[in-house]
């Protein structure tokens, strides 16, 4: 059966430098994607182009790409990868002047454009489209004349056009990190785009790869059992044509890739399991069938899907007013006292008021606030932060605080002078029809512009499924029988990860027995009072008995998400963490089970 080799070599922007070129120099590849955009990048990329033209992409994928041009040219290797940010035709004329210093002729470089429309948001709007928030429900009046960047968010189709045009390399702004995945399995085994089970496959792997090395071991709750992650391989899908594929890396690379690094990272960032939601195609994740296909190597079959919806997402940003944080360090004895009493002695010296304002005690209990165990540290980072609209507020915050280092209690270590006010980017979501907008893919070859085409968007009609889980989790067995004392992490394996200002814990069960216990006992309502203060939204529960875990979703979780929050761990990156920590009674026969 005819199969395709594609690699990942990138999860965000400032990830490894090193990983193209390992992916590539490391084994046999057809293809290779690299994502660099997250929600808030957009923002700043446009704020590159006002300051000049020819900016507005990721200038480090020229670094990343230079060491090693002319073996991907040389093994046919095409790259897929959406660095080209606001501005990709920018990023293919640099891409083309480096392949002229190397000598490198013919090269195809394509672009895809029709994604950003900036320029066209408040007209759209004034013809009726509507761009409330789809998470708030609020109206898109109130961050009209504000707005930095607005992207709808692409599915494969303008990448599989670009490379039936022989692109060796496709620059895309906002396709969506599966998509860029999804697009050589189309394009490679011609797939028909109503075959939404294979398309379901492609958007699954696309979510495996999206995120680099976090499916390869890092981030890894287990992570003691990875050998080394000295250098740590990206990973690979060795795809089929029937839509299965082997999770991989390559085997000179360090790492580890396990049926636990995978399910961890299917976890990762999800909604609705039975609704994963992409412009391609909705891809039922509780159809995923996980198999040990030998090491480092997990075979992944059985996934369904079903139409995609007619509606884009579109990725807006908005100018939201200013923020500031500053630290200095308290040292033993009675650390976490004299931190207390110095934040006291602040904020009175300070006496504003703020939007929002917020104190952390670093190394003692910043990341898991009331959940962390710790009563003393030797040395605490005392972290204050605020955040208001008027920025005439923020230079009493900013002389205060290094006035406190010789005006306190003692053992005080110099961190840096007074804090810098940042710009507040805030992220607004909001869903509208696909034909408001066409793509477009454009060609260059030896910098001259071969190919043009624009396309329409199919429509389809598919709809959100309303699935309800509907297992009876049966308490009685667990009820009048021997308990130990244990954190949860003994049963589980968990990752959080951010969508706006919602966060999502991934909770994976080590056996079947403890998958039903964990069902019993950690209930949405059990989470919510747990998480106290730090959740002021609900908390939803979603069961994915086929990865043996559950999906919280905590609504109004992480202080405005992104960059509007004052938090430490403003991504929720390490609330997982938080909840596995935490120690309850656990039968014994469930703690033997995961042995």
């Amino acid at each position: 059966m005819k199969s395709i080799r594609i690699g990942n070599a990138g999860g965000y922007w400032g990830d490894d430098p090193d990983a193209l070129k390992n992916q590539v120099l490391g084994g046999e590849l057809d293809f290779i994607t690299i994502d660099y955009l997250a929600e808030i990048t957009m923002s700043i990329m446009n704020k590159q182009k006002l300051r000049d033209p020819d900016l507005g992409y990721a200038k480090d994928f020229i670094k990343h790409l230079d060491p090693v041009f002319e073996e991907v040219v040389r093994r046919g290797i095409k790259i897929i990868t959406n660095a080209g940010g606001v501005n990709p035709v920018s990023l293919a004329k640099e891409l083309n002047s480096l392949a002229e210093s190397k000598g490198l002729k013919g090269v195809k470089i394509a672009v895809v454009e029709g994604d950003n429309i900036l320029d066209s948001i408040d007209e759209l709007s004034e013809k009726g489209i509507d761009f409330s928030n789809m998470e708030t429900g609020e109206a898109y009046d109130l961050i009209k004349g504000k707005v930095l960047s607005a992207n709808l968010y692409f599915g494969a189709a303008p990448v599989v056009e670009a490379l039936r045009q022989g692109a060796d390399i496709v620059i895309t702004g906002r396709v969506t990190d599966t998509g860029i995945t999804l697009a050589p399995m189309i394009y490679s085994f011609n797939w028909d785009t109503k075959d939404y089970d294979k398309l379901a496959a492609g958007i699954v792997a696309g979510h495996i790869l999206e995120c680099g090395a976090q499916s390869t071991g890092g981030n890894f709750t287990d992570w003691e059992k990875v050998p080394s992650f000295d250098k740590i391989g990206y990973p690979i899908a060795e795809v089929y044509e029937d839509g299965t594929f082997v999770v991989t890396k390559h085997h000179s690379l360090d790492g580890m890739v396990t049926v636990d690094t995978v399910r961890e990272q299917l976890v990762y960032e999800m909604g609705d399991p039975k609704n994963y939601i992409t412009p391609d195609v909705i891809a039922d994740f509780s159809t995923i069938k996980l198999e040990d296909a030998g090491e480092n190597r997990v075979k992944v079959s059985g996934v369904k899907g079903y139409p995609p919806t007619d509606l884009l997402k579109v990725s807006i940003s908005y100018q939201d007013g200013y923020k500031a944080s500053g630290a200095i360090i308290i040292s033993a004895p009675d650390a976490r006292k004299k931190a207390e009493k110095f934040a006291e002695i602040f904020w009175k010296r300070v006496g504003i008021d703020y939007e929002d304002k917020l104190t952390e005690f670093v190394g003692l209990n910043a990341c898991h606030r009331h959940l962390a165990h710790l009563d003393e540290a030797n040395e605490i980072l005392l972290r204050f932060g605020v955040r208001d609209h008027d920025k005439s507020k923020f230079e009493r915050f900013r002389r205060k605080l290094p006035a406190l280092i010789l005006s306190g209690p003692s053992a005080v270590a110099v961190t840096g002078g007074a804090p810098q006010v940042q710009n507040v980017v805030s992220y607004w979501p909001a869903l509208v029809p696909q034909d408001i907008s066409a793509w477009k893919v454009i060609v260059f070859k030896n910098g001259e512009k071969v190919f043009e085409k624009e396309g329409k968007w199919e429509e389809t009609g598919g709809t959100v499924r309303e699935v309800k889980d509907e297992t009876n989790f049966d308490g009685a067995k667990f009820e009048g029988v021997e308990v130990k004392k244990a954190k949860l992490i003994e049963i589980a394996l968990g990752r959080s990860g951010d969508k706006g200002d919602t966060c999502n814990i991934g909770l994976i069960a080590r056996s079947d027995l403890a998958w039903e216990f964990i069902g019993y006992k950690i209930t949405a309502g059990f989470v919510k009072k747990l998480f106290g203060d730090i959740v002021k939204g609900e908390v939803e529960r979603f069961e994915v008995k086929n990865l043996n875990a559950f999906n919280f979703l905590l609504h109004n979780a992480l202080g405005g998400g992104g960059t509007r929050s004052l938090r430490i761990d403003a991504q929720g990156k390490t609330l997982a963490h938080a909840l596995l920590n935490q120690y309850i009674e656990i039968p014994v026969n469930v703690l033997e089970s995961v042995k």
